[in-house]
C-alpha cells in the first residue's frame, strides 16, 4: 500500500534527482557529438548544467547556457525548443522510463548568482560585519 506524502517545502526526492542527471548526461552527449538535424544547433556550444524534474517525472526543466557567450541566450534556446522533439526521442530511447518527459529549456542563472554572491562578500560593508566578533 503506498502512502501518500506532502511535498510541500521539501526538496526533490532521490529519483528526480536521479533522472534529472540521467537526462542531463543524455542531452550533454546528444549536443557534444551533432546528432540533431540542425546545424544552428550543431554550431553552437551549450551547457545543459541541471536539469529538474516535475514529481510525476513528466516535465524536466532543462537548464542551459551556450558556452563563453558564442550566441545569445535567447538564440539558443529557441534553437533548443525547435528540436525539443528529436531531443525528447532521444531522451526517451536512451531512458527507461515509462514517460518520456516534456522538456522545457530555460537560462542558467547560476553563474550569475555566483558572482552577485562573490560582489556582496567584498562589499566593505559585508566583510566589516563578517570580521566582526561573536557577541553573545
Amino acid at each position: 500500500m503506498s502512502k501518500s506524502r506532502p511535498t510541500y517545502g521539501q526538496g526533490p526526492s532521490q529519483r528526480q534527482l536521479r533522472v534529472g542527471e540521467l537526462i542531463r548526461r543524455t542531452l550533454s552527449d546528444v549536443l557534444n557529438r551533432g546528432e540533431i538535424h540542425d546545424p544552428d544547433l550543431n554550431a553552437m556550444s551549450i551547457t545543459v548544467g541541471e536539469v529538474a524534474c516535475s514529481p510525476d517525472l513528466k516535465i524536466a526543466t532543462v537548464y542551459v547556457m551556450p558556452l563563453m557567450g558564442s550566441v545569445p541566450v535567447a538564440e539558443a534556446i529557441a534553437a533548443l525548443a525547435r528540436n525539443k522533439a528529436e531531443l525528447r526521442h532521444r531522451v526517451a530511447s536512451e531512458l527507461t522510463l515509462k514517460y518520456a518527459p516534456d522538456l522545457r529549456f530555460r537560462p542558467d542563472e547560476t553563474f550569475d548568482r555566483l558572482d552577485e554572491t562573490r560582489r556582496l562578500f567584498s562589499d566593505p560593508a559585508v566583510k566589516r560585519d563578517l570580521d566582526a566578533p561573536d557577541e553573545e
